[in-house]
């Protein structure tokens, strides 16, 4: 079963992150993480978070081993554009788009054994 964590309405190009999101596919959480801390983008830092995320949520919620959790999938969707305009000369208004993105984040691995539960020694007296 894999786990996944989701950024949603990152305010930067999807075109941007996919770059970033490119370099870490398919490698292990603490190598793409290691990658993102020495990559020299602005889109590097969403991209790290999410990755980080996915770690957590393995760890904790479904008792995943942190050290062997892999990148699955890594996607980056374009989420909703803001329409602005920017003043020009002589009066005119040109029009841009603010750009937004959803990065998805699946990573997998292997589970943890669950730790059996200490029997109460009793006491007699």
């Amino acid at each position: 079963m894999s786990v996944q964590a989701v950024a949603k309405g990152v305010r930067m190009s999807p075109r941007k992150v996919g770059v970033v999101a490119s370099l870490v596919r398919g490698r292990t959480v603490a190598e793409a993480i290691t990658i993102l801390e020495h990559t020299p983008r602005r889109s590097a830092l969403p991209v790290k978070k999410v990755i980080e995320s996915a770690r957590a949520n393995a760890d904790h919620n479904h008792k995943y081993k942190p050290d062997s959790l892999r990148i699955t999938t890594i996607t980056v969707t374009p989420g909703p554009r803001i329409k602005r305009y920017r003043p020009a000369a002589h009066g005119r208004a040109l029009p841009f788009q603010r750009m937004s993105s959803h990065i998805t984040v699946v990573v997998d691995g292997e589970k943890r054994v669950p730790k059996k539960p200490a029997t109460a020694k009793k006491e007699t007296k």
